[in-house]
């Protein structure tokens, strides 16, 4: 997965919504859902009543993460 993983580039700080995530991270929407759901992805932050992001810092650590586990 770690060549599969899209060079974006993120704020250094703040949230991206959902689709920003897709663009960072290479699986499909229902695949993260489920990922979100299990723990293996970060749980996402509510701003608003229909409004749904994620930490900047969150989505850079688990992409650390999936290029050390690639690595190893």
């Amino acid at each position: 997965m770690k060549s599969e993983i899209k060079q974006r580039r993120l704020p250094e700080s703040g949230f991206v919504r959902l689709p920003g995530v897709l663009q960072a991270i290479p699986v499909g929407k229902s695949s993260w859902w489920e990922g979100v759901k299990s723990g293996r992805y970060p749980a996402p932050v509510k701003l608003g009543p229909r409004t749904t992001a994620w930490r900047v810092e969150d989505i850079r650590k688990l992409i650390e993460r999936i290029s050390a586990e690639g690595a190893a």
